[in-house]
């Protein structure tokens, strides 16, 4: 993205706005559901991703190569926020009667419940860290920013970005040491959680 078009878009233009959502918007989504496990409710999340954002448009730097990193950061934080009102509303649900059970129709669509179950496999494995280390996994590894990148989406030192990638990256390997890693969805490159492939690398690292 050149200069003008961030000049727009701090500006409140609307159609640098709409270009940026063309751009990225599958990008977003490809990283928020890879973070929160689910489809359904990662299309709230980018929705309120890019309202976040153009909310938000004035902060965005008049300078720099790729806006992906900024959109990332406001990404992260309202998955941060949604889950903790998912939280609230689970405890609340606790306290009312058990409803009369549905059947699950999603069982008849066999290529979906693959792919789920292998996204619940991998999000399983993510949810045993603590959240800033798989915040930094999945920004560096899953959707591929580099370390200064994913500096600028979380807002900390790349210093903190390296220590946190690699504690996330050992226990990873600790916990799928003997447990052949499920390819993650719509992935090309042939990366893996776990398994005797080890463990994907960031774009940077392998570009070294």
């Amino acid at each position: 993205m050149n200069l003008s078009q961030r000049a727009r878009i701090r500006a409140g233009d609307t159609a640098a706005f709409g270009q940026l959502f063309e751009d990225h918007a599958h990008e977003v989504y490809r990283h928020v559901v890879r973070s929160s496990g689910s489809w359904s409710a990662a299309e709230d999340v980018v929705s309120l991703t890019f309202l976040e954002a153009w909310r938000l448009r004035a902060k965005l730097r008049p300078e720099g190569d790729s806006v992906l990193p900024w959109l990332l950061g406001i990404a992260t934080n309202v998955l941060r926020n949604t889950r903790r009102t998912a939280r609230r509303h689970a405890a609340a649900l606790i306290r009312l009667p058990p409803a009369e059970a549905m059947p699950d129709f999603a069982d008849e669509i066999v290529n979906r419940l693959r792919d789920s179950e292998q996204l619940a496999a991998a999000t399983a494995a993510l949810a045993r860290l603590r959240p800033a280390e798989r915040e930094v996994f999945t920004l560096c590894v899953w959707s591929g920013l580099d370390y200064a990148q994913a500096a600028e989406a979380l807002d900390v030192p790349i210093g903190t970005v390296r220590s946190r990638l690699s504690r996330a990256r050992t226990k990873l390997r600790e916990m799928t040491a003997h447990v052949p890693g499920p390819r993650e969805p719509g992935a090309g490159s042939g990366q893996e959680l776990g398994g005797r492939t080890g463990m994907a690398r960031s774009n940077q690292e392998r570009n070294r």
